[in-house]
């Protein structure tokens, strides 16, 4: 991207902070924020609130593997539901809290939403899964290990928006969301 991706302008904030407030705004008591390359650029945004916990990943370069079980690492004891969302797959509140509350209220073991036959961002695994949360790699094709693991149980949520889909990896996918964000994010 030419410059840290989660510090993107992003509707009148960064994206870090934009997918920060999400998170917290949709239910979601702590929100663990892992850091790599960018750590020191990012500090500003992640000091003096006490709802966010920084976790630096030394491993970063290694893939996002070692980002999940770094933030894993540092949930709090109590936790219930685990939320897994990339910075650059920002989220309106609304369909975070969407797919927290079928979580709670199906009682799976992972709830993901989907859009046109497709999966989507972002992820709720039962926090009984957390030991295997920690213990994917890169090479066992990361969290979709834990997809594929006998007496798993999957609730999707439909959506009828592609919102739940978007992810920006290039800065032209950036210039496209910046426009379509906003029609995308409607509440439907």
């Amino acid at each position: 991207m030419g410059r840290p991706k989660p510090l993107l302008p992003w509707r009148g904030t960064t994206l870090v902070e934009y997918q920060m407030n999400s998170l917290l705004r949709a239910g979601c008591e702590k929100v663990v924020v892992v850091t790599g390359k960018y750590d020191a650029e990012m500090m500003p945004v992640l000091i003096d609130r006490p709802e966010i916990i920084r976790a630096y990943n030394p491993k970063y370069a290694e893939g996002k593997a070692t980002s999940v079980k770094t933030g894993i690492w540092e949930l709090p004891d109590d936790v219930r539901s685990i939320v897994l969302l990339a910075v650059d797959q920002p989220r309106p509140a609304w369909v975070i809290e969407r797919i927290l509350n079928e979580h709670t209220d199906y009682g799976a073991d992972i709830t993901s939403p989907r859009f046109n036959d497709h999966g989507g961002h972002p992820l709720i695994f039962n926090s009984s899964l957390r030991i295997e949360l920690a213990s994917i790699t890169e090479q066992g094709e990361g969290i979709r290990e834990i997809f594929k693991k006998p007496n798993i149980t999957r609730k999707d949520v439909l959506f009828e928006s592609a919102i739940v889909r978007l992810d920006i990896n290039t800065p032209e996918a950036y210039k496209k969301a910046v426009a379509s964000y906003a029609d995308l994010a409607e509440q439907r």
